[in-house]
């Protein structure tokens, strides 16, 4: 008798979808097409998943590396909101953090910019996930490639991240 392939795991599935079918988490997946040279990444998530999934913009959040005291953390964030670099160092017991330079954060996470998901990186870092995400049944976050979303129980996604919950955005 063959063995089932579990939800998420079925070929060409990026690690994001496959750490969160590994992990038993309920999730969906939810393609759009990214449109070549776009840099706008999460504008482009929100207009999507408003059409998709009928989602906030609040709901969609983005994920940040950051470098805090020598270590690079990951933030989530909702997408219209700016990171708090000072309140992102005080959940971690930092004292100074600035934005990770774009290629260390390509590599450490092992996905690209505009597909960096908080679920299945390459490295397995501190990760802070903004209080705000709390607020919804389900958020939204990149599913590991530009134009793929999965959505999720926030309360999932710190579980899996192993994540840290503080006030990291500003309005």
């Amino acid at each position: 008798m063959g063995r089932r392939t579990p939800p998420g795991a079925e070929r060409g599935a990026t690690p994001a979808v496959r750490a969160a079918a590994a992990a038993g988490v309920a999730h969906t997946v939810h393609a759009y097409e990214h449109a070549d040279g776009g840099t706008d990444f999460g504008a482009e998530a929100v207009r999507a998943m408003a059409g998709l999934a009928g989602a906030e913009p609040e709901q969609i959040f983005k994920t940040l590396l950051a470098d805090v005291d020598g270590q690079l953390h990951v933030a989530v964030l909702p997408v219209p909101w700016r990171l708090d670099l000072k309140a992102l160092a005080a959940a971690v017991g930092g004292r100074r953090a600035a934005m990770a330079e774009p290629a260390r954060a390509e590599r450490s996470s092992g996905y690209v910019l505009g597909g960096i998901s908080p679920l299945g990186q390459r490295t397995a870092l501190p990760t802070v996930v903004d209080e705000t995400a709390l607020l919804w049944d389900t958020v939204f976050v990149s599913a590991g490639r530009r134009g793929l979303e999965i959505g999720l129980a926030p309360q999932d996604l710190v579980r899996v991240t192993g994540a840290v919950v503080a006030e990291v955005a500003r309005g």
